[in-house]
């Protein structure tokens, strides 16, 4: 069994969680063989900021027996970069595939929990930890939900669940149609099955909704996700919400800055044109009026958003 770990930096977003994130990976995955395990960074950062750089070369020296390998790019967003490293899993001829966000840490058994049980049937495609929140500030770990999974309503909505819930074991046993991006495991055989020109993650989504895409396709291929309720991991979440209800919503995303928003808008609109036709009769109804609120509310109170629907079309140009 080998398994191929994968995380992106960018510039001091970053940076500040690796001196948490790398010590926590590490014991994490210390139950493996050192011939079993490697991990891959991909650092997005601008050409003058070498901070992350630094950290993960620190990081190599300190923990010479790790095997690290650490790409340098322009920034390629999240699905270019994630199927770089799927790639380079391939070639190692990695078993599985873990993708973590570096503002993450974990409890030491996690990732052994999570292949456990990835491995006790092939149908799974992935399997999603329990993730809950990390008050980074405060360096403590809560009992807040952040997601128990990616789970889907008609319409194409996808959500966290759980999330913003204090944690109480209600969605242990749940049903989920994928992991989040934040903490993902996946059967490389699986995502091999599911690739279409070369890409793994859709390479249209630059950043946002690129794990939902992939969930759905992975589920509408026949494959099977599992949230692991005791493998924990606990995010410090930077975007998302944690309000309840349209209005807790609706402030949350006021906070976001205008290109998340527009990377959300738009990323949202490429699910809507790519999976509309499996969807049924109901869930397309919601489809079309969803696409008509998002024009009002964007005509409205976003205009900015306007400008991402020629994208949206070139994306889709034969």
């Amino acid at each position: 069994m080998k398994i191929v770990v994968g995380f992106i930096t960018y510039n001091d977003a970053s940076a500040k969680y690796l001196g948490d994130f790398l010590p926590s990976l590490r014991a994490a995955l210390a139950f493996l063989p050192v011939e079993e395990r490697l991990i891959f960074a991909f650092d997005n950062s601008s050409s003058d900021n070498n901070i992350n750089r630094l950290s993960l070369e620190y990081f190599i020296k300190q923990n010479p027996e790790e095997l690290i390998r650490l790409t340098r790019n322009k920034n390629l967003g999240f699905s270019r970069a994630y199927n770089f490293m799927i790639r380079q899993a391939k070639k190692l001829q990695a078993d599985y595939f873990l993708a973590l966000n570096p503002d993450t840490i974990m409890e030491p058994d996690a990732i052994q929990k999570l292949l456990v049980k990835i491995s006790s049937d092939s149908k799974i495609a992935s399997v999603s930890p329990k993730i809950l929140r990390w008050d980074f500030a405060k360096q403590a770990k809560t009992k807040q939900l952040d997601s128990c999974g990616l789970v889907l309503k008609s319409g194409l909505k996808f959500r966290d669940l759980g999330q913003g819930e204090l944690d109480e074991g209600q969605y242990d046993t749940a049903p989920i149609l994928g992991p989040s991006g934040a903490a993902a495991l996946y059967r490389m055989s699986a995502l091999e099955k599911v690739k279409t020109n070369h890409d793994y993650f859709d390479s249209r989504f630059f950043m946002y909704k690129e794990d939902c895409d992939l969930a759905y396709r992975l589920s509408k291929a026949g494959f099977e996700s599992r949230l692991v309720a005791d493998a924990l991991v606990y995010h410090d979440r930077t975007a998302g919400s944690f309000g309840q209800g349209f209005w807790g919503r609706f402030q949350e995303r006021r906070r976001l800055s205008r290109q998340t928003r527009a990377w959300s808008f738009k990323n949202q609109h490429l699910l809507f044109v790519k999976h509309f036709l499996h969807e049924n009769f109901i869930s397309q109804l919601i489809i079309m009026a969803r696409i008509g609120i998002l024009f009002i509310f964007s005509l409205i109170l976003e205009q900015f958003n306007l400008k991402e629907y020629p994208a949206i079309f070139r994306s889709f140009k034969a």
